[in-house]
Formats: structure tokens, sequence, C-alpha cells
């Protein structure tokens, strides 16, 4: 062995001289590899939504239904470019009665970059009927035990897999993978969807993996026509029908390209502007599967200065990462991105635009609404990638390969922050213009202890610290020095238990969520004067006076997992501006303050899984031209057992203005109120 080391050394120090002969230098080339953290996506879809796919569809069942297979399960990969529409290919099978019928078993999984085993198994486990009773047990397992649950659910029925968006090109992984899932009856099948040739030979048992190529161009057309038009207008504007044509042509048969441009043009039918569309010279970019298409670029080339801002720091998030509408408007708001010539209008008001404004220009999608209280979507990959190169000289995600980093990096994620640098110390080097800090953990990983804080604290300029979920176990006595920081996320970090009071110094804070396990809330809290964006658990009994009352900028204040809390604050009436008001998970909880009835601003109340609440009161003056005057436009109950008969003073003063109303899991409710016939805005 000691001779093949000498010679193995001599090879490098031959390679060695070669460098100095060629007058070749090192250098080191910083990557941005960010983490998927991609949320399950679900398989159901609209058979009108998919447009141009028939014979895909025809030709992958035909595949599925073959059973000359010699293969016990085969694997069929689907493989193409991002954004053509392989997930909406899979979801249009599966949702097929003959499919639904051939197969026993159907599951689906996301897979995304991150080829874990234990990962995949788990999502596997529970995606199947069987799976549901172990959900909470699985986290704890063992490979040996999970896999015996594997077994017990698919056992010798006949499934069907599909394992959407994977990026793993290590066969050893795969075979780990596909060994757990030798079980089944013969017939099974696993539909795989991939960017990657490389992926779709590994995993593949079919002769040639299905390679799904654009649109055709009349699809293209017809796809375009109603992203792009209204109902009748294609016959008034017969001009802009042709340009159109030409413009889908530049799209080159991707379905994204065709309905980010259509989404584009929808509201402006000024025929010059259609033909600046087309003729502008980003198309002349040659498109290359790595590429961000120029439809994309030229999307983004057309968003007014402000939404380009919001746009690009979307970013500084992974792929796949389930954006939420409330926390995303309080990261724009953190770094000054929402402006109005109206200083009447509330940076919320401004920002739910942009947000919607991007969402209908195609730049998210997916979009799923929460209790009617918020939205989530995500990014298309494409998409996120474009906004990468708007941000890469700003933008920097850290992993432990990471050897350098400019001075011009202004925003910073650690996507793995078990896994951070040895040097780091070295790395943070001057970098005190530093504004955003992201911190992640994979839920696989080892909770560790960490000398951040005296990192962090070079960060002077700092306008964002997000440690939600990175299990990073850090004293935060310093924070207070962090006088610039408007965004505070700890939610999710089961590590820290205590708040310091200097907390309370943030006087620019704005946004701060805490994580479940804070024992009490600072008791200097009040003098958080600017804070608008308030998420919050704690351990304590009650809330005391001339704490949370005195916040008088709250515009949002939730309340979650508080199980020993009986009695909110009793001086609720200084939150004169509280919009939106969420208790949940409070199951000691008995009643609300009578003070809530001064909250005129409010118009979203949510009230859940509070066990022991009761929501009746004593109305003495019921003629009190002070009873509560609410002007709501949602109201949430749901699993309030004690919840007899519907409290109408809720609906005092809201006749004209509430929308939704939802009443779940309250199985002792009796009846309606009568009051109700009087809303005549209930949408």
């Amino acid at each position: 062995m000691s001779a093949k080391v000498k010679q193995i050394r001599e090879i490098l120090d031959e390679i060695a001289s070669q460098k100095s002969k060629f007058h070749l230098t090192e250098r080191y080339e910083s990557r941005h590899v960010m983490p998927r953290e991609r949320a399950l996506t679900h398989s159901f879809v609209q058979a009108s939504e998919v447009i141009g796919r028939d014979d895909d569809k025809e030709n992958i069942i035909r595949l599925l239904q073959d059973s000359s297979d010699s293969e016990q399960i085969s694997v069929i990969p689907i493989v193409g470019i991002g954004g053509l529409g392989k997930t909406s290919l899979a979801k249009f099978v599966y949702n097929d009665e003959r499919v639904r019928n051939h197969f026993q078993l159907q599951i689906w999984v996301c897979v995304s970059e991150e080829f874990d085993i234990k990962i995949l198994t788990e999502k596997i486990i529970k995606s199947t009927e069987d799976g549901i009773t172990h959900v909470e047990k699985l986290k704890n397992m063992e490979m040996d035990q999970l896999q015996r649950i594997l077994r017990e659910s698919i056992g010798d029925k006949k499934y069907l897999l599909i394992l959407d968006d994977v990026w793993n090109d290590d066969p050893m992984k795969w075979n780990q993978l596909k060994e757990l899932l030798s079980m089944g009856a013969n017939g099974s099948k696993i539909l795989v969807t991939t960017r990657s040739n490389k992926v779709a030979s590994i995993m593949g048992t079919i002769p040639k993996a299905y390679e799904l190529s654009g649109l055709p161009e009349d699809e293209c057309v017809a796809l375009f026509t109603k992203c792009a038009f209204k109902e009748g207008q294609v016959k008034r504007y017969p001009n802009l029908l042709k340009i159109g044509v030409e413009i889908v042509k530049k799209c080159k048969g991707v379905p994204l390209a065709v309905k980010t441009l259509a989404s584009l043009l929808l509201l402006n039918t000024d025929e010059s502007y259609w033909k600046s569309i087309r003729d502008s010279e980003l198309w002349k970019i040659e498109q290359k599967e790595t590429d961000i298409l120029p439809a994309l670029r030229l999307s983004y080339e057309q968003l007014p200065a402000h939404l380009k801002k919001c746009f690009a720091y979307c970013s500084f998030y992974p792929k796949d990462y389930e954006f939420n509408d409330l926390t995303l408007i309080q990261f724009w708001m953190a770094h000054g991105l929402l402006e109005s010539a109206n200083q009447d209008e509330e940076p919320e008001d401004i920002g739910l635009r942009y947000f919607q404004e991007l969402g209908s220009r195609s730049f998210f999608q997916d979009f799923e609404v929460g209790e009617g209280i918020s939205i989530t979507c995500k990014m298309h990959d494409l998409v996120h990638d474009l906004a990468l190169t708007l941000t890469q000289n700003e933008f920097l995600a850290i992993t432990s390969s990471t050897t350098h980093i400019s001075h011009n990096v202004r925003h910073l994620l650690f996507p793995n922050s078990t896994l951070l640098p040895q040097d780091l110390s070295t790395l943070l080097q001057g970098l005190d213009c530093v504004r955003t800090a992201i911190f992640q953990s994979d839920e696989k990983s080892p909770s560790s202890q960490s000398n951040l804080d005296s990192y962090l604290l070079r960060f002077q300029y700092l306008r964002m610290l997000d440690l939600a979920h990175s299990k990073l176990e850090i004293p935060l006595d310093w924070i207070g020095a962090l006088k610039h920081l408007r965004y505070l996320h700890l939610h999710g970090n089961s590590r820290i238990k205590k708040l310091p009071n200097s907390i309370c110094k943030l006087y620019n804070l704005q946004t701060l969520m805490l994580c479940e396990g804070i024992e009490e809330l600072p008791s200097d809290i009040r003098y958080l004067i600017n804070l608008r964006f308030l998420l919050f658990s704690t351990k304590q009994k009650c809330l005391p006076m001339n704490g949370i009352g005195c916040l008088t900028s709250l515009r949002f204040l939730g309340i979650g997992s508080c199980e020993k809390l009986e009695h909110l604050f009793e001086d609720m009436q200084g939150l004169k501006h509280l919009r939106t008001l969420v208790i949940d998970g409070c199951e000691s909880l008995i009643s609300l303050p009578q003070s809530i009835k001064y909250l005129t601003a409010l118009e979203i109340l949510a009230i859940g899984n509070c066990e022991n609440l009761n929501l009746t009161w004593e109305e003495k003056g019921k003629s009190d031209k002070h009873l509560a005057q609410f002007n709501l436009q949602k109201l949430i109950l749901a699993k309030l057992p004690k919840l007899v008969d519907f409290p109408e003073w809720l609906l005092q003063g809201s006749s004209n203005t509430l929308q939704f109303l939802k009443l779940e899991s309250c199985e002792y409710l009796k009846k309606l109120p009568v009051c109700i016939q009087n809303i005549a805005s209930l949408q």
C-alpha cells in the first residue's frame, strides 16, 4: 500500500508542476447550493386545465397497463426541462379512472433534490391508508421498523407510485430505495418525473425514458388565447391574435413561458405594447436547458420597479419553499420594499396588492387558501432561477463547502445550520453590512449549539433574523444591540426557552414570531412601539396588563398553543389598529376579556381548539352604545365544545361587512342566530 501511495503522490506532483508550466492559477468558485424543502405536491388536477397533453397521457397509461415488462416492478421516467408540465401530466394520468381501476393502491410522493431514503420511506408510508395511523410515530423509528411498516402498508397489492421531481443521480441510493419497494404484486409501477436524462437512465426499466417535448404550436396558441384574452376579445382584436401567434413561436413549446407572457398581456390591448414584447432583444438569447427562459426574463423586465425588487428578494428562500402571504409581506416590509403614493394606505395592504399582482403574472403558483386567513404558494423552479440571477452578487447560501464570501454580499442563507463551515468566523470577516440572515435545519439533523451570537453581533445593520426551525440554541442576551432589526422569526425553534428583556430595546422591530416552549413574554414588551405582527406561545396562566395592550401599532396578533393560559390581557382597548386576531390551541382559556369589544378595526377573528372557552357574555346593557361594534370581514369558530348558543355579540356591527363565516366541529351548537339573515354582505 505504501508503494501505491508513493506512486499516487508522484503523479500529483507531476500534475502540480504542469500547473506552473501552463501558468494556471487557483481560484475559488462560489456556488449557490439550495436545499429544496418541498411540501407534498397534491395529486389532483382539473382535466380542463391541462391543454395539449392528451396523446402523452394515453401513451403513459399504455405503459402503466403494459404487462409484458419482465421486471416485477417497472419504472417509467418522464423526462424534460423545467416548465414543460411533467408534474401536470403525472397528475393527469394519476387521476384517470382507468388508472384508478388498474391499481389497488396509488401513492404520490414529491422527492426534490434531497434523496434521503428514510424521509422518502416515511413519505411513502404516510401516503398509504395504513400509514395514517403511524404518522406521529414515524419520525422516531429506525429504518428496520419503517421497512416493516412499509411492507405491511403495501403488502402484495398492485401499486402505482409517483416519484415527482427526482434529482438524485447516485445509483446506490436509488438501488437502496428500489430494494425497499420490491414488494407488491406483479404489474406494480413507479412513475418518475425528472429534468435529468441521467436520472432517467439510472431509474428506468423500460428501454427508453418518455421524453416530454414542448407543446405543438397550435396547442400553445390555444393556451395563450385562453390566458391572454377575456371572453369575446379574440374576435374584437384580430391583430393582437396575429402578434400573439408570433410571440408564442418564441416560447418554444414551454407552457410556463406561454402562460407567463399571456398573463402579462391580459390587461393590455395596446398593439404597440404587444409588438414591443414580440420584438424584444431578449428573445435573441439562445435557450439552453439550464438557462432562464427568455419569456420569464422578459416578464421580469416588464414589471414595475417596486415589484422587481420584491420578486428578486424571494430568491433568498430555497426552491420549492412554501411562501405564506402574511409572512412574505412582513419580509418585504422589513427590507423597506413597499412603496405607495397614498400615505394613508397600510403597508400590509400594499404588500397584499404586490403579492396578488405577482401571482396574477404567474410568478407564483400552486395557491392554497388556509382557513380564510392566509394564502400559501410556491415559485416554479425556473422562476426561482430567474430571481437568483438577479441577486447573485448580493445573496449567498453558505454550506460546509463555502470557502469565500464577497464583501458585496448583503443577504445570507444557512441552508443547514447544523453543518456550518469550520472557519465561519474567518468567512464572516468584513461583512458588517449584512441585512438578512436566515438559518434552517433539516428535520433529521441532530440539535446543535453554536457560538453564532458572536458572529451575528457583527451584523449591526441586520434587518431580518430568521432562526425558525433551525434547532440552534442561541442565548439571545445580545440581541438588543441589533438596533435596526425589523423582523425576528423564532417560531419552530424548540431550543429557545427564554427571551431576555433586552429584546424590548428593538424599537424598530415590526415582526416578532416566537416559538412554542417560551416560558413567558418579556416584561417590557410594551416598548416595542413599532411592532405590527406578533405571533407567540407562552406557558403563563394569564397575560398581564400594560404589556401587549400597549402595542398600539399592532395589526396582527396570533396567540397559539398556550396550554396553561386561562386569561388574556384585560386592556385590549389599546389595540386600536388591530385587524387580525387568531387564538388557537389555548385549551385552558376560559373567556375573552370584555375589552375585546373596543377592537373596532378588527377584520378577521379566528378562534379554534379552545376546549374550555365560553363565548357567552352576560350582556346586561344591551342598549349600551359601547356594546361590541365590530366590522368583521371573516369570522372562524372551530373545535369549541363549550359553544352552545351562538355569541351574537360577535356579529354586532358586521351586517354590512362580514363576507366569510366558518363554523367547524362545534358539536353542541344548537342553531344559527336569527340575525344571520340580516348579513347582506355574506359571500
